[in-house]
This record gives C-alpha cells, structure tokens and sequence, in this order.
C-alpha cells in the first residue's frame, strides 16, 4: 500500500533586507504553492526586520535585526524549535546553519542565484550537507552544469541539482482585467517597466531613477507608461521633473510601488513591450510572452542578460533613461522586431520552476515518510 504523503513543515530562509526582494519572493511564491498542495503544511519564513516587506508576509514570521545569515545562533534555535522536515535557503546561509537543518533530520535545500552562490554549493562542505541544489534560472541562461560541477556530483552522488526556470504564478485573465481597468490601461497597448526593488547596486545606486526617467520619457512620447517600483526619492521626483513635457502628456504615466508577484506577473502578460532588470523579472517577463528589454543594475546580471540577447529572447539597453526609452520606442515601433522576440521565447520552452520545486518537495516528504514506516516497530 503506498505511504500517504503528510504535510510538510516548511522553513525559508530567503536573503533579506532593506533592498531588493527577489529571493523572498521567489521562496513566497513556493511557500503559497506548499500551502495549495498540502493545506495542512506548516509555513514559517525567517526575515530581516529591515525588509520593507516584513509586515506583510502572509506566514509566521521570525524577524531578525538583519539577514538571517548574519544569525546562526537564531537560525539554529528556530529550526529546533520549529522542528522543519525541510529547510529552504534562498541565497542565504551559513554552513553551521544547514548543519543544524540536517542534524535536524530536515531536508535541506539551497537556492542559487548568482555565480558566487552557486560556487558555494559545489563546495565539498556544502555538497555533503545539500539535498538539493536548485539553480534560479533556466540552464540557457545560469549556464548549464560545467565539467568540474559534473565531476562533483559524479564523485559524492549529492546534492539532486535542478533548474527551477522560471518561478511564476499562473494566468489569472480575470485579475488581470481587473488590474488593468483600475490602471486605466489596456491589454496590449501600454509599456511596463520595473526596475526592481531598488537595491543600490555599485556604480548603480540610481538605477531606480534612471527607470523612472525612461519611463517618464516614454510617457512624455505619448506611449500609456507604467513603472512598478521605488518613486519616494528626491531624485526620482527630479528624474520625473526633468523628461516631464506636458502636463496633457504626463497624464500617460502611471506609478505604483512594489507589487505581488502575482499582480505583477499579469501586468506583464498583457503589456506591449516590458524594461526590466537583468534579475529574476527578466526571465519572468520573457516567460509571460512579452517582449522584453533587460537591462544590468548588477554585474552578475550582465552575463544572463548577454545570453538571453544571444538566445533572440531579448534586447538590451545601457542602464541610461535616454538609451532605455530610445531603444524602447524603437521596438514598439516595430512589429516584426517585437514578434520575433515573443515567438523565440516560446520556443525556450521555459519549465514552472513552482511545479519542479513543489514536486522535489513532495518526492522527499514521501521518502521520509517511507523511511519512518520502515523503520516502524512490527505490531
């Protein structure tokens, strides 16, 4: 008779902080989709205190004075206290931290997003601790596994390594119209730009502003604008100020904070033309079906910016308000261009990163739980 698989108790550990909240996103998203399969799963996110976001998670929540792998101690006592069967890290981590999750006897599993991450994940130490590796982004663009990581995985058998793709909340054509239409703005005809949750970036401590003043050009131009994103500093008000022509004109833009995830997403399957950062909201946008315009806030973005150009998935621009919204209105000129991109990305064939993380979930519940009535006393 198979073993019935039990809920799981599911602890994340994203990076977090003042900026940026791509990984708390990325593991909220998984988090909601846990929650959906197993409605008796048990939920607890661990975050910064600092993170603009942390009144508003929709789980139990520990709040540190900063990223939680600044705090082993306090890591450490939750997952004793919480007693996890699985143990998320996003980009986040100690190894004294994922040691305590595997004496715990939880599944441990790490989210790599970056190079410098995902080098810490084949490190020898890591990989004997790892039951999973779950690289952020397609294979395409993170780079598939290279000799030396093969080698590795041949050598110790561990950790499972997989491409979560794209992490993205399924249509939802009802919530989209109802977004668009208190937007005032129709499917297909309006141009969304994002860039990100504003994290100061070196050499690109403004790159908000410089969105925001591609955007503001773009509105000026006439084309219905929206930027989703960080527009209370001094110098956002002056990027607006500064490409603002008319007042007739400016009626075009349209400014909202950061979003969920899923709103977002929507937002983006029914844009015309998408400038996103070089991050997780590039491969998203693609993956909606828009075109799409990366543009670099951080140098580990470049390289999958790079190959999603070369891929003929996306353009992109130089981190300017004028190169943006030049290149920009270019392509919403052109039909052919922005076709080509919309067909070469259906081909990609990009997989659900949630499906492939919930069902890695689900595969080590249900071997723990086969382990736990095997090992069972006989009656």
């Amino acid at each position: 008779m198979p073993v019935r698989v039990t809920a799981p108790r599911l602890l994340c550990v994203p990076v977090s902080g003042a900026f940026g909240m791509g990984e708390y996103a990325r593991s909220l998203a998984i988090a909601r989709a846990v929650a959906a399969r197993w409605p008796d799963a048990a939920v607890h996110f661990v975050l910064s205190s600092a993170a603009p976001y942390a009144p508003d998670v929709p789980f139990p929540c520990t709040l540190l004075p900063s990223s939680p792998t600044f705090h082993t101690r306090a890591v450490r006592a939750l997952i004793e206290s919480f007693r996890p069967t699985c143990v998320l890290f996003d980009n986040a981590g100690r190894t004294a931290q994922l040691r305590a999750a595997r004496d715990a006897g939880a599944q441990v599993i790490y989210i790599s997003a970056r190079r410098r991450q995902r080098r810490k994940a084949f490190r020898l130490a890591w990989m004997r601790l790892l039951d999973e590796h779950w690289i952020a982004y397609p294979a395409f663009s993170a780079g598939p596994l290279d000799p030396w990581e093969e080698l590795k995985l041949r050598i110790f058998g561990r950790p499972v390594v997989r491409f979560l793709d794209v992490i993205l909340p399924r249509a939802d054509p009802a919530r989209q119209a109802e977004l668009l239409a208190g937007l005032g703005l129709t499917r297909g005809r309006y141009l969304l730009v994002v860039p990100g949750g504003g994290t100061g970036h070196p050499g690109a401590a403004d790159a908000a502003e410089r969105f925001l003043a591609a955007a503001s050009a773009l509105a000026g131009a006439g084309t219905p604008t929206l930027y989703v994103g960080p527009t209370s500093s001094a110098a956002a008000t002056a990027a607006i100020a500064a490409t603002a022509t008319t007042a007739a004109r400016m009626r075009e833009l349209r400014l909202r904070p950061v979003l969920p995830q899923r709103d977002l997403a929507e937002l983006m399957r029914g844009a015309r033309l998408v400038v996103a950062n070089g991050g997780s909201t590039l491969l998203q946008a693609i993956a909606c079906g828009a075109p799409t315009i990366g543009v670099a806030i951080a140098k580990d973005q470049n390289a999958r910016i790079r190959r999603c150009v070369t891929a003929g998935v996306a353009a992109t621009a130089r981190l300017e308000g004028a190169a943006i919204s030049d290149l920009a209105q270019t392509l919403l000129r052109n039909d052919a261009a922005r076709s080509a991109l919309i067909l070469a990305a259906a081909r990609l064939g990009l997989a659900d990163g949630i499906e492939i993380a919930v069902g890695a979930i689900g595969a080590r519940q249900a071997q723990r739980d086969e382990g736990a009535v095997a090992g069972a006393p006989r009656a």
